[in-house]
């Protein structure tokens, strides 16, 4: 991160059949050792399964699920006088969303057996319907940040 100068974000081109940007994101980071086309076959699967099994538009189901797991607050540890607290702060815009698909991510790998395609399936529409691990991970954040509201004070 340079001192001077401001980052300059690329914007992604949205994804070819839904076009839109948060998916072509959620492939990317699907994506291992620069696999995208293995990367894409997974979502799109996926996607496919969630149209078969609700019969609703799958990029609704999509972004329901990433709406579900999107933090708001989070804790950061800050060290004053010789204790360390637990802050709770606002998480910007980027930083949700990329918390979001990593939790979605990393929740459906780890779900049991299966392919990759039937375990994210079953993780969107869990975390669509409010429901399941990440949903879970998202609240545990929250009740954090919530239980540590007093250290608020401290933020920076």
């Amino acid at each position: 991160m340079p001192r001077r100068a401001r980052v300059v974000r690329r914007e992604s081109p949205p994804d070819p059949r839904f076009n839109s940007r948060q998916l072509q994101m959620f492939i990317n980071k699907v994506m291992q050792r620069g696999k995208k086309s293995t990367a894409e076959r997974v979502v799109y699967d996926a996607l496919d399964r969630i149209e078969q099994q609700v019969r609703r538009s799958p990029i609704e189901v999509f972004e329901a699920a990433m709406r579900n797991a999107t933090p708001v607050v989070e804790v950061k540890p800050r060290r004053v006088g010789g204790a360390t607290l637990q802050v709770p702060v606002d998480i910007r815009a980027e930083r949700r969303v990329a918390l979001a698909m990593r939790w979605l991510l990393q929740t459906a790998r780890k779900r049991g057996g299966r392919s990759m395609a039937e375990r994210l399936a079953g993780e969107l529409l869990d975390a669509a319907n409010g429901q399941g691990a990440t949903v879970k991970k998202r609240d545990d954040t929250h009740r954090m940040a919530e239980a540590n509201r007093a250290f608020a004070h401290y933020r920076w």
